[in-house]
């Protein structure tokens, strides 16, 4: 036999050997991979079993379940009582609607007053957002006796009550500017300071939303129309 092509075969033969000595150590290696994630998983599954049967994190888990339902039939509750919506009652309503609620808001105004209607478009916006204080509207006209007893000289006049105890006003625009374009966010702030509202970051809007109200108040209400 040819002595080089006896070299040729051996080491052909040698070549082949090292590839599949490798091949198995790669064999190997996956295997010891696939092994280690599965083993890792099982441990995963472990920990989470454990966390599951965690008395604490139940604990945890129940309370915030009894803590949104509490939240949610005080909600009801509330819209039971006219909250969450901006309505307008009678002279007739006007002491149930105050006494029956711990803060309500009412607005005083007259129908044709120009500011009266800018005031009205704020309030709506902001009544389904806080419901934890009653909003309510009574034409000045139609309710002689109260605009008397609450020494109502100016409107728009919005009076803020607790428990049905008049604790403050907002009379006209001029805690808000003294211009008709302040903001509806600029209404809520001054309603937070005094209380008589609460702050809901849950609900919270940014200030595009209450540019966009805004615009639309500007939008819809005439002008020309008279004010006070």
């Amino acid at each position: 036999m040819d002595p080089d092509s006896v070299k040729s075969t051996l080491s052909n033969l040698a070549f082949g050997n090292v590839m599949a000595a490798a091949a198995r150590d790669y064999q190997k290696e996956v295997l010891a991979q696939e092994k280690a994630q599965a083993s890792s998983s099982v441990n995963e599954d472990i920990d989470l079993d454990e966390l599951m049967d965690d008395p604490e994190l139940e604990k945890l888990h129940a309370d915030r379940i009894a803590a949104l339902k509490k939240e949610a039939e005080k909600r009801q509750a509330l819209k039971r009582q006219g909250h969450g919506e901006y309505r307008e009652i009678t002279e007739g309503d006007f002491l149930g609607e105050v006494t029956g609620s711990e803060k309500v808001i009412c607005h005083f105004y007259h129908r044709e007053f120009y500011r009266c209607k800018i005031m009205d478009k704020h309030l709506k916006s902001l009544a389904p957002i806080h419901v934890d204080t009653k909003f309510l509207k009574l034409d000045a006209e139609n309710a002689p006796f109260f605009v008397t007893k609450l020494g109502i000289k100016t409107l728009p006049c919005v009076i803020f009550f607790r428990n049905g105890i008049a604790s403050d006003r907002l009379v006209g625009f001029q805690d808000l500017g003294g211009k008709d374009d302040f903001s509806t966010k600029a209404l809520e702030g001054f309603l937070l300071k005094k209380g008589i509202i609460k702050e809901n970051k849950k609900e919270e809007e940014d200030d595009d939303s209450y540019d966009d109200r805004n615009r639309s108040v500007r939008s819809s209400i005439n002008p020309d129309s008279d004010s006070d």
